[in-house]
This record gives structure tokens, sequence and C-alpha cells, in this order.
């Protein structure tokens, strides 16, 4: 199904396009620490993973039930560490923000740079 038009059904008539796959999708990137307006990350800074592309577009398509600031719940897996948490929409990337907790960074020896591979599913 073309992605506006699964788009255009779930926000406009709330109905999850037939044959909607809610992942799991996977997706690659290097981890970045968020900076603040002034360039410099605060204390307490988060780390996330950036989804766009294909994959961003297919999140929005499948994703019915969107939470807070348009957020999408995710159960999201990086080597053997398995999550439930949000994904944040990002129009200065064109696609989700998946944030990295200090646990899942730490379980997994991810530090910014890291390369990674998330696989994701709608949850």
């Amino acid at each position: 199904m073309d992605a506006d038009l699964a788009r255009f059904l779930r926000d406009e008539l709330g109905v999850a396009p037939e044959g909607s796959a809610a992942g799991p999708w996977t997706v690659r990137g290097a981890v970045w620490l968020w900076q603040g307006a002034d360039g410099a990350p605060a204390k307490g800074s988060w780390y996330f993973l950036t989804v766009d592309g294909e994959t961003a577009q297919a999140i929005r398509a499948s994703a019915v039930n969107a939470a807070a600031w348009g957020s999408v719940y995710v159960e999201a897996t990086i080597g053997g560490t398995t999550w439930r948490t949000s994904l944040f929409p990002s129009k200065q990337v064109g696609g989700w923000l998946l944030p990295l907790k200090a646990a899942v960074r730490k379980a997994e020896k991810i530090a910014e740079g890291t390369v990674v591979e998330a696989v994701l599913a709608l949850g």
C-alpha cells in the first residue's frame, strides 16, 4: 500500500490500513548525543539513533496510535538488550529519533559515535 494513502487512512479516518505491518524493521547508524540550544550537551543529555528513509516512512504508515508529541510506542532491541520505548518524530531528520537510555548503553557498551543495529517493532 502507498505510504501516503496509509497515512491518510490512519490520520484522517483513525483506522489501520489492511496489510500494514508492525515491523520488525532493522536500522543501522551512529549514536549521537543531543546538543542544547548553545551547541553543547547538557548534563543528563540523551543519546539517540536516527531512524530515517524508507524505514521511517514504513513506521509512519503503520503506526496507528500516536502518543504524546506524535511519538510512537516501540519495542527495540540492540544486541542482547530489548526494551519498550517511544520513537519521537523529527522534522529535522525527516524521520524518528530512538532514545537510548543509560542502562541500554551500559549493557551494550555504546558510546557517542558507536554504530549500532537496532530492530524495532510497534509496541
